[in-house]
């Protein structure tokens, strides 16, 4: 990619999608399109394909999706893979009608079997069965994958998928409905200490284990990967994983979470209360991250350093408090 050569980056509002953007920027690009969701709805064939022979970008990044956590996942299936399916097919499609150079699709580990072999290789997808909490999810993202693939495989186009670990920072979804549960930790936490409760429940017994990617460390792996890679270096799967490389259990997160909350009041503590009523998810979900590593990148950001940055933007107002219906 040369320095201004036109790049749109799909859901630059979000989580990753604002990484990505500052990311570019920290590099020098200046040519970056961004549109919201009211001025193009990826959702809107004609509309995308309007949108890309108008504005002809030479590189894509794909990170708009629907989100969220179990809770949203479970009650919304269909709005889940429809509308990413939608986004997905949309974007990718009139990128290779349009001719752009290089896209850069984002997925989410969430695509691997539920009880795949531990850390997950690229080669176990679609080895075994899905995580029924989010299988929709995974399935939309599953296609896409393969959309890429076989695009490159029959039209030479070079398209890279990458699937990210658990993410969290600035610019994070904090509402209660939808989120992920690391920011929906942030924000109960935080609930508990500006009202002075001793209670927070979190859903599960706390004993999945799970790996956190800071969305910063992402965005450079994207970047990178665009800047010195083509999809003929992610065969024969067609996308890497990306993730930090390191599990914890949910409840260890818990407790790194409370710390980064009560860091200005250490002598302050929550008593945590697990309602095994509510679904665990996937028992353990940790990334080999070998490919990427030798591809030349590797994460930067540990957890603690990333929650209290979190934290901080989540203080200054910078995530979504509630989500648009």
């Amino acid at each position: 990619m040369e320095k201004n050569s036109k790049i749109f980056v799909a859901g630059h509002r979000g989580l990753v999608g604002g990484a990505i953007c500052r990311e570019l920027e920290s590099r020098g690009y200046t040519n970056i399109i961004k549109r919201t969701h009211s001025e193009l709805d990826l959702c809107n064939q004609a509309a995308v394909m309007k949108f890309f022979a108008e504005e002809k970008p030479e590189y894509v990044f794909l990170a708009a999706a629907h989100v969220g956590g179990i809770g949203i996942n479970s009650a919304h299936p269909a709005r889940f893979i429809y509308d990413n399916m939608m986004i997905g097919f949309n974007v990718v499609e009139a990128a290779r009608q349009n001719g752009v150079k290089k896209l850069m699709n984002l997925g989410s580990t969430c695509i691997y079997p539920r009880m795949a072999p531990q850390p997950l290789k690229e080669e176990y997808l679609l080895s075994g069965p899905l995580e029924t909490t989010n299988d929709a999810y995974a399935i939309a993202k599953i296609s896409v994958i393969k959309l890429c693939l076989k695009y490159n495989i029959e039209y030479g186009t070079d398209f890279l998928s990458v699937m990210p670990t658990n993410l969290y920072g600035p610019g994070d979804n904090y509402d209660l409905e939808g989120s992920h549960v690391l920011p929906a930790m942030i924000r109960k936490f935080d609930d508990a200490k500006k009202s002075g409760r001793d209670e927070v429940t979190l859903w599960g017994d706390g004993s999945p284990l799970r790996e956190f990617l800071y969305s910063a460390d992402l965005a450079d792996a994207v970047v990178h990967l665009m800047e010195n890679c083509h999809a003929s270096d992610m065969m024969p799967y067609g996308f890497v994983n990306v993730g930090s490389g390191k599990e914890l259990t949910i409840k260890d997160v818990a407790e790194k979470v409370m710390k980064a909350v009560y860091a200005d009041v250490p002598d302050r503590k929550c008593k945590i209360v697990w309602d095994s009523s509510k679904p665990n998810g996937t028992p353990r979900k940790l990334c080999d991250i070998s490919k990427i590593c030798a591809l030349g990148w590797k994460p930067k950001t540990d957890l603690e350093e990333g929650l209290a940055l979190s934290y901080k933007d989540y203080l200054s107002g910078g995530g979504i408090m509630k989500r648009e219906h």
